[in-house]
């Protein structure tokens, strides 16, 4: 059963994305922190002392994700995140099935020490690709309009494993084009606050019912805010 919530310009679908997408129809950008591939097993005593990564694998956060749910025919731009070992496919999705495309980095600043047989986290990439039209928005001169973003990581918040902060998805978000964004990973609503903060309309979709409704509230919270912003401007 498909639960939908709509909270001013936002509406939240409850459900599987992979079914709830399709059927939504065009966007003019999906911006999507999708499940990792990556090796969330381990020893030792960091990673004892990680029930995170329990987490990660129990709600099989780690075991990636259908790309065939980045489709250029539903959005005019993607944004898309994505662990070093997915990023030859999706880079090959972005070359075959968009006009241009770009890598891009989140940069921490405070990375966790912990490897797994791997490069340390320090860095996380995103692809965004774009048809015609729908290019990076903001003026050439704009300060955000950058592929590093450098940020501290953040401790993990509402309760997720995987939160991305505010800031980043505040700078992602500035240069996505157009007015409806939808996230088929929403999580905690994290893209949805960045969204209504930018003046967009937001869909998203959640699978997890405690973080959907962790989502609902913060949405909520956002669009109070902007509403209040508006009269006060208004008002002036």
């Amino acid at each position: 059963m498909i639960a939908t919530v709509r909270i001013g310009a936002a509406t939240l679908y409850m459900g599987d994305a992979y079914v709830i997408r399709p059927a939504l129809g065009f966007h003019d950008a999906d911006v999507m922190d999708p499940p990792y591939l990556i090796r969330a097993t381990g020893a030792g005593r960091y990673r004892a002392r990680r029930p995170m990564m329990d987490r990660i694998m129990d709600e099989e956060l780690h075991s990636g994700f259908d790309m065939a749910i980045v489709n250029p025919l539903l959005c005019g731009a993607a944004i898309v995140f994505a662990h070093n070992d997915q990023l030859a496919e999706l880079l090959s999705l972005a070359q075959g099935q968009f006009h241009r495309h770009a890598l891009c980095v989140w940069q921490k600043t405070n990375p966790q020490p912990i490897a797994n047989k791997h490069y340390r986290p320090d860095v996380e990439f995103y692809v965004h690709a774009w048809n015609r039209g729908y290019h990076p928005a903001g003026a050439i001169c704009d300060l955000f309009r950058v592929s590093r973003i450098t940020s501290p990581r953040g401790s993990a918040r509402f309760d997720h494993p995987t939160t991305k902060p505010d800031a980043l998805m505040a700078k992602i978000l500035a240069n996505v084009a157009g007015d409806s964004v939808c996230d088929p990973f929403m999580g905690t609503g994290s893209t949805g606050v960045a969204a209504i903060r930018a003046g967009k309309r937001f869909t998203g979709i959640e699978r997890n019912p405690d973080y959907f409704q962790t989502a609902v509230r913060r949405i909520t919270d956002a669009v109070t805010k902007a509403r209040a912003v508006d009269q006060l401007e208004q008002v002036a």
